[in-house]
Parts: structure tokens; sequence; C-alpha cells
């Protein structure tokens, strides 16, 4: 071993829990949706420099709710087999550290994009981080069965504060960009939620799927992707999109409605098989990332 090698050993050991504490994969799909928001409220690539800047100042907000989340829920993070061995359990990290470092990066990312984007932007990401902090971590969580319906909310704001970076405002579109994700929070949750039922049961936590049937959580989760494809299919002609995005949102949405339904079948008849509730959850995931690589690639499409 290299001299060299030995610092930079030490610095992932110190380091690499604070970012797990941001949950980076959690960053990763709320930012999948910043950028197309950008490129659609630009009718074009709205510059390099703005897009980097509003990334750093979402980013640094998104890790900064998730580290103060992190805090807060440190008492039944471990109790769930799916939390325990997140950094502020295993005492990688000191709940006064991350208590500090999620506060400055807030702090960060919304001076940041104060005075590096737009006024709007760092308003609404001040909104997004109290959403998800006070409104879900705080209020929701363990006292509502609909804490992520309503607290999901904060998931929402990336496309709000990725619009009114490039425009200094909102408009429908942006408004059905926040609906698409708002009702596509319920179907995409609830299944990860169905999975560590037993965790959530464990720790005191009302999730849906431990106070309800698998069937009316299947059927909710129908209802809310209905909604969601609404929102999708509304953008269409309110945005004025080409038939592209109008057939690939169609297509995406029918096949993310199938899983959902063959999710209540199963709930229905045991001898289907296995829920596969985590197989609606991965589809979730490849839903909205498709859906927002149609929403930006359209923009540039000579139709």
């Amino acid at each position: 071993m290299t001299s060299s090698t030995v610092p930079a050993g030490r610095l992932r050991r110190v380091v690499g829990p604070y970012i797990a504490l941001t949950k980076p994969r959690v960053i990763e799909l709320l930012l999948v949706t910043t950028v197309p928001t950008m490129i659609l409220a630009a009718d074009g690539w709205p510059g390099l420099g703005l897009v980097l800047a509003t990334l750093v100042g979402g980013a640094a907000a998104a890790g900064s709710a998730n580290v103060l989340n992190c805090y807060l829920d440190r008492d039944i993070d471990k109790i769930m087999n799916r939390t325990k061995r997140r950094p502020l359990v295993t005492g990688e990290v000191t709940p006064r550290a991350a208590l500090v470092f999620g506060l400055v990066l807030g702090a960060f990312s919304l001076a940041w994009l104060w005075f590096v984007v737009n006024p709007a932007s760092a308003w609404l990401t001040a909104a997004a981080i109290l959403i998800y902090v006070v409104g879900y971590t705080m209020i929701l969580k363990r006292r509502t069965p609909q804490n992520i319906v309503w607290g999901g909310a904060a998931g929402c704001m990336p496309v709000l504060i990725g619009w009114s970076a490039v425009t200094g405002g909102l408009s429908w579109t942006a408004v059905l960009l926040f609906g698409v994700i708002f009702f596509w929070t319920p179907p995409h949750y609830w299944p990860l939620s169905m999975k560590f039922k037993r965790d959530y049961a464990a720790a005191g936590v009302p999730m849906l799927p431990v106070v309800a049937k698998d069937t009316k959580v299947a059927r909710e989760m129908i209802l809310y992707t209905l909604a969601m494809i609404a929102c999708s299919l509304l953008i269409w002609p309110v945005q004025g999109m080409t038939w592209v995005y109008g057939a690939v949102a169609t297509g995406l949405g029918i096949w993310f409605l199938w899983t959902n339904i063959s999710l209540l079948r199963r709930a229905e008849d045991p001898a289907r098989g296995k829920l596969k509730a985590m197989t609606v959850f991965h589809a979730s995931i490849t839903y909205l990332t498709l859906l927002s690589l149609a929403l930006a690639v359209d923009v540039f499409l000579p139709l």
C-alpha cells in the first residue's frame, strides 16, 4: 500500500457515510425529472451553465432533506431491516454531525439557487425541504396511512424548480408535470411498503400496506395511476407536443397500468402466485425515466 492510497481510504471512510445519508439514488431519480423539464420550459437546450447550476442546488437541497429525514427517523431506522445499516444507526456519523451537515446543505442550496439561478427557484426549493422534513417526516409519516401521498409532494417540486429556473415563474405545463409525479408517487412507493410491511409495522409507521389489505392498496394504486396517465396526456395539447410524445406517453401509461392491474389480480387470487410488488416498484422507475426522456426528445423533433 502506497502512502497516497492511505489518505484516500481514510477520506472514503469519513466522507462515505455522509454521502450515504443524502440517499444518492433518491437524488438521482429526482434530478431525472429536472433536466427534461428545463428543456421543455426553454423549448430547447436551456444552456449548460443554467442546467448545472440548477442541478447543484437541487442535489444539495434533496441531500439536505434526506439527511434531516435520517436524523429525525434514526429511532425507527434501527428497528427496520431495510434501514438498520444507515450511518446514524451504525454510529459512523453522530446525530449532532448529521444535523449540522443537513442544515448546512440546506442553507447552501437556498443561497446558491437564490444568487446563481433565481429567487423563484430558491423559494420553491425551501418549500420542498419543508414539505419533506416537517410535513412528511415530522407530522405525517407516523400518524396517517396517507403519509406518502401528501408528503410525496416534496418529490414533485423538482419539476417546478426546473421550470422556474428557466422562466422565472410557472405555467399549466409545470402544474401538469407536478401532477404526473404526485399521482405517480403512491404506485411507486406502496409496492416497496408492501415488501417491507413487517418492518414498517414493527417501527409503528402506518403505511397503507400495513393497515389495509393488499387488494385495497392495489385498487388505490390503479386509481392514482389513471390520474397520472391523465396528467401525462394533458401535457400533449397544453404544451403542443408532437404525436411522438403522445404515442410514448400512451404506451407507457398502458404498460404501467397493466403492471398495477396484474398486482391486483394476484392480490385477489393468491393461486396466481407471489404478489411481486417490487416488479411494480421497478416498473414505476422505468416509466418515469422514459416519460421524462420522451418530454426532452420531443422538443427537438422536426414535426
